[in-house]
């Protein structure tokens, strides 16, 4: 496959990068080990032949969890990262936005 155009056979998406304080690195992955856990439990449910309504009812808070990542998220992604885009003349920064909205809301 050839490098389209860009060193080292690198996306042109690969290149962004959000920088991030130690402090909100510390709390996004702690959400997403207690969601990993929360995975993990309902591996087991699974394999322990768990009621149907249990499993599902795990399931639907693993569901909240992430929703509650994703807006943490997306909070920040606009408040610096898009924030920043706009000011720096980026016109496509809305666009970009809305398609992550919409990725967000399938």
């Amino acid at each position: 496959m050839e490098n389209e155009g860009n060193e080292e056979g690198k996306c042109p998406a690969c290149e962004k990068k959000t920088a991030r304080t130690e402090e909100q690195k510390k709390k996004l992955l702690n959400r997403l080990n207690r969601i990993e856990g929360q995975v993990r439990g309902i591996k087991k449910m699974i394999e322990n032949d768990a009621y149907c309504g249990d499993v599902l009812t795990q399931a639907a808070a693993v569901s909240a969890a992430m929703d509650a990542f994703n807006r943490e998220v997306l909070r920040a992604h606009v408040r610096a990262c898009v924030v920043r885009d706009i000011r720096a003349g980026r016109d496509d920064a809305p666009d970009e936005l809305m398609d992550i909205l919409e990725k967000l809301m399938r």
